[in-house]
Formats: C-alpha cells, sequence, structure tokens
C-alpha cells in the first residue's frame, strides 16, 4: 500500500471511538506476530483523562534534551495519522508508515485467516502496532504511549511498560469506563503492575485512593508528583504549554525523567521546549484548545480569565457523547460572540443540540454554522484584530480548523 491506500485502508475499519473493542487479546497476538517489536525498548506508558498528552510530550522534548533518542505514540491526530507516531521529535515519513501498516494488515489477515482471532484489529490496535515497529526498526531508546482509553484493557498496555504514570483522572468516557470516579480510577490503575516505578499525579481524593490500593496490592510504592521532592521545581521553571494546569503536568514529567536518571539540566531544557498543538496553542489571534471534558473546560476558562483578551468570539463543536450541558455551562458564559457548529463526523452533537444548551448559557451573540469552514469565515469577520478567536470543544474540531489554515 502507498499511504494514501494504507490510510484509507485504517480508516475503513470503522471509526476509532464507535468500532471501539478494549482487550489486550488481539493486540498482543499481532504483537507477536510481528516479533514483538516492544521487546526492543524500554517504554513508559502515561494514563489520566486529561493532561497525559501534554505530560507524554513533555517527557518526550526533556529526552532530546538529554540526548535520548525517544519515539512518542500518542492519540488522536489532529490532521494526519502520521502525527500520532514520531521519533526524535519528528513525524513518521509517509513512506515509513506506509510500509509499516503494510506489514501490519498482512499479518492481522493471515490471524483471522488462520482463525486464531475472529475479526480483523481495530484501527487503534493496528495504530498502536505500526507505533510499535517503526519504533523498532528506527532503533529508539526509549518509547513513550499516551494510553488511548483506560488503562487496563488498552493496547499500548500490551507492551509491559516498566515507568508508568496516572494524570489527573476526571469523568469522561462513561460508557466504556464505568459510571463513577472510582471506576474509571480502576480502570487507569491497571497500568500499575508489580515491578514497575509508577508516578501519580494530583488527583480527586476518591480517584487518588483506587490508585493507592492498588500500588498496595502490587507491592508498588509510588510517586506522588504533588508532594515528592524532586531536582526540579515545577513551579519555579518555564514550561512550553500554556496554562496554570500544565504545572501538575510538569511535576508528573519532571518525576518521570528522574526514574528515567535523566538529568536536571536537560528537564528544564526539555520542559521548556515542549510543544504540544491543539492544548492551548496560540497562533496569532487564534487560540486552539481541544477541551472535552468539564475538566478541561474548567482549565480552559480560568486560562481565558487570567489573559483577559476581548472580544471574545468563541467557535464550539462536540461530540455527542460528551457533558455538553456541563461544558456550555463552564465556557459559553465567557464568549462576546458563540459560534456554534458541527464537526464532519459520526459521533458529532448537532446544532439543535448545542443550540438549547446556547441558549441556557450564552450571554453574548449566537451564530450557527453548518460546516467548520462556515464557522471559520464567521470568526474572522465577528472578531477584530485585538480579540481573540478561541477554538473548541474537540479536538476532531481543532483538526478540520488546522485543515483550513
Amino acid at each position: 500500500m502507498d499511504f494514501a491506500a494504507a490510510v484509507k485502508y485504517l480508516y475503513g475499519l470503522g471509526n476509532e471511538v464507535l468500532t471501539l473493542k478494549l482487550g489486550l487479546r488481539n493486540t498482543e497476538l499481532l504483537l507477536a506476530a510481528l516479533d514483538n517489536p516492544h521487546h526492543a525498548f524500554p517504554a513508559v506508558q502515561i494514563a489520566g483523562t486529561n493532561g497525559k498528552g501534554s505530560t507524554a510530550a513533555m517527557l518526550d522534548s526533556v529526552c532530546r534534551a538529554a540526548g535520548i533518542k525517544s519515539g512518542l505514540y500518542t492519540s488522536p491526530h489532529l490532521v494526519s495519522v502520521t502525527e500520532r507516531i514520531r521519533i526524535g521529535g519528528q513525524e513518521i515519513s509517509e513512506e515509513d508508515f506506509a510500509r509499516h501498516a503494510t506489514a501490519v494488515r498482512a499479518v492481522a489477515e493471515a490471524l483471522v485467516a488462520s482463525g486464531e482471532i475472529e475479526a480483523m484489529p481495530t484501527f487503534f490496535e493496528q495504530m498502536t502496532a505500526i507505533a510499535l515497529i517503526a519504533f523498532r526498526d528506527a532503533g529508539i531508546e526509549l518509547a513513550i504511549l499516551e494510553t488511548g482509553m483506560g488503562g487496563r484493557l488498552d493496547s499500548t498496555t500490551a507492551v509491559n511498560a516498566g515507568v508508568v504514570a496516572i494524570t489527573s483522572i476526571a469523568m469522561d468516557h462513561e460508557k466504556h469506563l464505568g459510571e463513577t470516579i472510582e471506576e474509571i480510577a480502576g480502570e487507569k490503575a491497571a497500568i500499575i503492575r508489580p515491578g514497575v516505578k509508577a508516578v501519580i499525579g494530583k488527583q480527586q481524593p476518591q480517584a487518588l485512593a483506587v490508585l493507592l490500593q492498588r500500588c498496595a496490592d502490587v507491592g508498588v510504592q509510588p510517586v506522588l508528583a504533588e508532594s515528592a521532592p524532586a531536582s526540579v521545581d515545577a513551579t519555579r521553571i518555564e514550561i512550553g504549554l500554556r496554562g496554570r494546569h500544565q504545572v501538575e503536568n510538569a511535576r508528573v514529567a519532571i518525576h518521570l525523567a528522574e526514574c528515567l536518571s535523566i538529568p536536571s539540566e536537560a528537564i528544564v531544557t526539555g520542559i521548556a521546549a515542549t510543544r504540544h498543538a491543539g492544548r492551548l496553542e496560540l497562533v496569532d489571534n487564534v487560540l486552539l484548545d481541544g477541551a472535552h471534558n468539564p475538566a478541561g473546560a474548567e482549565a480552559l476558562r480560568d486560562y481565558l480569565n487570567e489573559s483577559g483578551q476581548r472580544p471574545l468570539t468563541l467557535v464550539f463543536g462536540a461530540m455527542i457523547d460528551k457533558k455538553l450541558d456541563r461544558l456550555g455551562e463552564i465556557i459559553f458564559p465567557l464568549a462576546d460572540c458563540l459560534i456554534l457548529t458541527t464537526i464532519d463526523n459520526p459521533r458529532a452533537a448537532s446544532l439543535d443540540t448545542l443550540g438549547a444548551i446556547a441558549s441556557r448559557y450564552a450571554r453574548g451573540s449566537v451564530l450557527r454554522a453548518e460546516t467548520v469552514a462556515e464557522a471559520f469565515r464567521a470568526a474572522v469577520s465577528n472578531t477584530p484584530r485585538e480579540g481573540l478567536i478561541c477554538v473548541t470543544g474537540s479536538l476532531y474540531l481543532i483538526g478540520e480548523w488546522k485543515k483550513l489554515v
């Protein structure tokens, strides 16, 4: 397959969330048939509801500052699937991606044909395998893996990373992970296994209790990033990512780096140099932030209140399975002009659904845009140069916006 064919094939496996199949068996069989690429390097696995991607990006930047050849695997992507796989800070090439995707497809089809698995591995399962063989072939020294969803049954858990971290846990993906914070924490806590080094970020009391119990059950003494002493004080260094909440993520990244014996000089340099697209990413007068759950929306609200840049145009589109009413309650009142839009995704919330929420919480003018392109034009025409456009509600929306820009 060439790159276009590889992408078409992967997308043909079904929507990444709608066809989600949590479980490790398919991934383990797939990796075994690929000669276990994850055995070629040590790995760090990072789970959590919010902050896991930012923490992974920080650690990857720290590794580069320390001269460590790292492989970074994250999700979702914004514009191209190649964004999910980075080696030494660079996206995988389309040619390499296509080559590895072809190898994974052949092995997956053989497993189905032999009856070892009943159905083709999912999009995320195959993406994980593609990343791991890319890392092996590139000769990386450390893999940094952002958990896709949960932890206990996420494909990245099949790697059996020796160092793990859990960032802030909040309510999200309840359909798959549980209806309470304790149930969700239990799914994420499962990545803490006997013999690992574990770093735990700042948590709600209920979630922390679950995580600490898991550590006790498997005989792991965790590092509590919020209170444990570190060689670098996250509050006294420059953090490349915007938002006060990034201090907590930096604390986790610092302790992970210390677990890997990375010197403090590289930690300071790497965290200052970190960039993470779509997370409080400022491009001219446009702020892109994929806040898609209440905790993320609260972090965005705090940042917008601190920045004080006005007038504020808020472009919002989200998935129907999110806590839309709560998201609207948190951020809609901030907007001088609220532009609602739909995303090209089968899970996208309709304009009528978003409009009903806006009628309860919006304080400024409210516009509707049938497409992201229409929302883009409306935002530009309704926002003076001194104002700020904030695009939020979903990373999928950020991806569509970036394609336009």
